[in-house]
């Protein structure tokens, strides 16, 4: 099952040469996982990274980036779970302006431990929702 959310382009986000400076997808990329996880999983970051005593770091990520984004342009991001490991879960992002393709992305995401810094077992609440959500059963949209 798919999440969407979408996102304007602001200044902020632009280079010298007026279109999105790549970094900035990243945050933004950042963002989306973030409203994931708390409107699809109920497990909001300020939780998991807060009194949880856990993180979500980024393990590897791939992207393509296809065309360029301007000032004032909506993006719709799209996330796509894959594939849930013992500690990772792989996702796919698709960007878009409209009809036309911004950038794709594959990355894995593993929760760690703050203590050790070492990946540990999803806990049981998150890896039901993102079985659900590979499943596309999630029953609710976003």
């Amino acid at each position: 099952m798919s999440f969407h959310v979408t996102q304007l382009v602001r200044f902020q986000h632009c280079d010298p040469a007026g279109i999105v400076f790549y970094p900035r997808y990243f945050e933004m990329i950042n963002a989306c996982i973030e409203d994931w996880f708390a409107a699809r999983l109920q497990a909001p970051f300020s939780r998991i990274h807060g009194p949880d005593a856990h993180a979500v770091p980024t393990a590897r990520i791939e992207i393509a980036f296809t065309a360029p984004s301007r000032i004032d342009d909506l993006l719709e991001f799209e996330l796509t779970p894959l594939r849930i490991g013992r500690s990772s879960v792989d996702l796919a992002i698709a960007v878009r302006c409209g009809a036309e393709a911004r950038l794709n992305m594959t990355s894995t995401l593993v929760y760690i431990s703050q203590a050790s810094g070492r990946p540990v077992s999803w806990p049981d609440a998150l890896r039901i929702g993102i079985e659900r959500e590979i499943e596309g059963d999630a029953g609710h949209g976003a």
